[in-house]
């Protein structure tokens, strides 16, 4: 019997998650899936619960997902500890293409009763950004120009233009 699950592994180690323990898995990953560009990668059950991973299929080399588990309130491991939540300032980031995305997320979030933060212009480096509340109250930032993708490529990436 081999003493390893699986046949691949990365070149070099990753820095490859975040997890959250989450109240609603379902409502959990149908709130990522609707507003961020996250997809659905894997979904499990088991007796302690329920555990779903999210993240972005056109980074299969670099995988960086968003871990989400809901347990049996009699099988939770960090009971009687409250769910944790990243808010106000801590939060998830969504770089997005336009300002104009921004703007339409802060709307579609407002209307929906998930806006935290209005669309803001922020100071260098932050950007342009609004902020949503998860179903759990975690925050996730929306932001434009913010540089995080270039300055990523400029410093360890190649040239894409």
């Amino acid at each position: 019997m081999s003493d390893h699950s699986y046949d691949r592994y990365p070149p070099s180690p990753r820095w490859t998650h975040i997890a959250l323990r989450v109240k609603d898995i379902d409502a959990t990953i149908d709130w990522y899936t609707k507003f961020t560009p996250l997809e659905l990668l894997e979904r499990r059950q088991d007796d302690d619960g329920f555990g779903a991973w999210l993240g972005m299929s056109d980074a299969a080399e670099s995988p960086f997902l968003l871990v989400v588990a809901q347990f049996l309130p009699e099988k939770d491991p960090f009971l009687p500890a409250p769910n944790a939540v990243l808010a106000p300032f801590a939060h998830l980031g969504m770089e997005m293409t336009s300002k104009e995305q921004v703007d339409e997320m802060a709307e579609i979030a407002k209307d929906e009763g998930w806006l935290a933060m209005p669309a803001t212009q922020m100071p260098a480096p932050i950007g342009y950004i609004c902020m949503l509340h998860d179903p759990d109250g975690n925050t996730v930032e929306f932001s434009w120009d913010q540089g995080v993708y270039a300055t990523a490529h400029e410093k360890w990436g190649k040239s894409t233009s």
